[in-house]
């Protein structure tokens, strides 16, 4: 007698009508799957992977059969109805809301002779309230520092500090540092020449780049 595949789930064992007693067969229910997890409705045994949850020994016996078995559906869960909310009553159907006309600008004698306007003019400036805006004060214009020619003056320029006066001024007359002076990693120097030391002795020892005129006002 040719053998057959047993198709109860989890047997997967080679049988004959001749040899098929009582409890030959070891075999699974109906699975469960639910979020990732599988699971045997039988004997609760479950994994979240596939082949090893295949691979879980059968828990129940019986005759092997070549009919696939028919799996027990999970009862469906029964249909809630689902409320139908009620239409909200409206006040008035009639409304100037609801009126086609009223909505377009048109007369309704139902709604009276004032239909609602669609653009509403802007409330004209007259209405507005007066806001005035406030201005930041002005400053006071300094007074031009007059300089006698022949007073004597100390140059601000940075890198000069000499003593000079407006009459012998002129545009080479100052050695100065533009700058601005940058101080980095102890390191201390002039941007204007690119000259860096360490020590603020030489640093304030670097001969001015740069001529000009001297100027009594700081930059």
């Amino acid at each position: 007698m040719e053998k057959v595949l047993c198709q109860r789930i989890g047997c997967n064992s080679m049988f004959s009508e001749h040899d098929n007693p009582d409890g030959s067969c070891t075999y699974h229910e109906a699975p469960r799957f639910h979020d990732g997890m599988k699971e045997w409705s039988c004997c609760k045994q479950r994994s979240h992977d596939f082949s090893l949850f295949m691979d879980i020994p059968g828990c129940k016996t019986g005759k092997h059969t070549a009919e696939k078995p028919v799996l027990a559906k999970a009862a469906a869960a029964p249909k809630r109805p689902v409320p139908v909310s009620a239409p909200t009553p409206v006040a008035n159907l009639s409304s100037k809301d609801s009126c086609s006309r009223c909505r377009q600008g048109f007369f309704c004698s139902d709604h009276g002779s004032h239909a609602r306007q669609l653009n509403p003019k802007p409330a004209s400036s007259e209405t507005k309230p007066d806001i005035q805006e406030i201005q930041p004060p002005q400053p006071k214009p300094q007074p031009k520092n007059v300089v006698d020619i022949n007073q004597t003056q100390i140059c601000k320029n940075i890198g000069c500090g000499q003593s000079f006066k407006e009459k012998n001024n002129h545009d080479t007359a100052c050695n100065y540092h533009p700058g601005p002076p940058v101080f980095h990693d102890r390191m201390r120097g002039w941007k204007c020449c690119d000259i860096h030391v360490k020590e603020f002795d030489e640093f304030m020892s670097i001969a001015p780049c740069t001529k000009g005129w001297h100027s009594a006002d700081p930059a």
